[in-house]
């Protein structure tokens, strides 16, 4: 008997390598996935200016992205969104996450460029983006017309909330695939899994079923673009509260691990999951602590794994090995 929906997924074509960068870039479970791929010991860079919820933001921030190729540019595009907050008196930018804002104006515009400096080079030299959208529904600041990133607990009556169209999330980014930044790079649209309950169950509903359709659209006129049904998974194959956090919000750690699994079959060849299972011993018996660390059988044993190190990084130079190296190092 069959008591879940199997989601069958065709692996993708083209595969991501530790060769390769990678940039993740949206909401919270693009953060779970860019974790992922960290931990794996794969180069990748993760929403420099924090979570970016809807699809309006995160065009307009690879566009900043893109812009910040000079110091005196990328000062300029943060003063203008820097603004004074008349509730406690801190810096903020309608463009960034409120972990950016700070009492000292200048602090806060330093950490906003490095931040812009940080994504214009990660998104140059990105072989793969991976771009997560979490909601439809936005938040539009009418002194400016922008639909804001994040409304820094500012009141609510100074937005407009509006429901971004599929047609009007295609036009966004139309231009960065057939001619800009994202047209010679392999792009992975997800949905966020995680359900956006202020906005109520069928607000909720109709704003997922928006992205998908945009999603749908661009990957059908576009041959670098993919879809990776993270949203199906979550909803329809595990479908049960258990594999949600306590918030009921939230993918659990169990549903989160069980995502990586399958995009792990979706986007890595058998030679890449293989490795990605030996670079975990690696990592696990740098974090042992033996009992006798300096015996001649530990020091055997440091003497091996900086041996199998050498070894995949003469394969995979770009992988990082600094951390557990420092790890073996110490009983030699």
């Amino acid at each position: 008997m069959q008591f879940r929906t199997y989601i069958n997924i065709k692996p993708s074509l083209l595969k991501i390598d530790h060769n390769q960068s990678i940039f993740s870039l949206g909401s919270c479970f693009a953060e779970n996935i860019a974790a992922q791929l960290k931990r794996a010991k794969f180069r990748v860079v993760s929403s420099p200016t924090g979570i970016l919820f809807n699809p309006e933001s995160i065009a307009r921030t690879i566009a900043h992205f893109v812009n910040a190729d000079n110091a005196e540019t990328t000062s300029k595009m943060v003063r203008d969104g820097l603004q004074k907050s008349d509730i406690d008196g801190r810096w903020f930018s309608y463009n960034f996450h409120s972990s950016f804002s700070d009492s000292d104006a200048d602090i806060a515009a330093n950490k906003m460029a490095t931040a812009y400096t940080i994504g214009h080079k990660a998104l140059i030299d990105a072989d793969t983006v991976i771009i997560t959208f979490g909601t439809a529904w936005v938040y539009r600041y009418p002194q400016s017309g922008q639909v804001v990133a994040n409304c820094h607990k500012q009141p609510n009556n100074i937005f407009s909330r509006e429901l971004l169209s599929p047609e009007h999330i295609v036009e966004l980014y139309e231009p960065l695939l057939s001619n800009g930044i994202l047209s010679n790079k392999r792009i992975i649209f997800t949905v966020s899994p995680i359900r956006h309950l202020a906005d109520g169950l069928e607000d909720n509903s109709l704003s997922k079923s928006i992205l998908r359709v945009a999603i749908g659209n661009l990957a059908d006129r576009f041959k670098n673009v993919e879809y990776f049904p993270s949203f199906e998974i979550q909803n329809d194959e595990l479908r049960d509260y258990r594999f949600y956090a306590e918030d009921m919000i939230h993918p659990s750690h169990m549903a989160v691990e069980y995502i990586w699994q399958r995009f792990s079959e979706y986007t890595f060849n058998e030679t890449t999951r293989q490795l990605i299972e030996q670079l975990e011993g690696i990592s696990k018996a740098a974090e042992h602590r033996p009992f006798d660390p300096y015996s001649e059988v530990h020091k055997k044993f440091c003497v091996q794994q900086i041996g199998q190190i050498e070894r995949i990084n003469e394969l995979y130079p770009a992988i990082d090995f600094s951390k557990e190296k420092e790890a073996f190092c110490r009983y030699l």
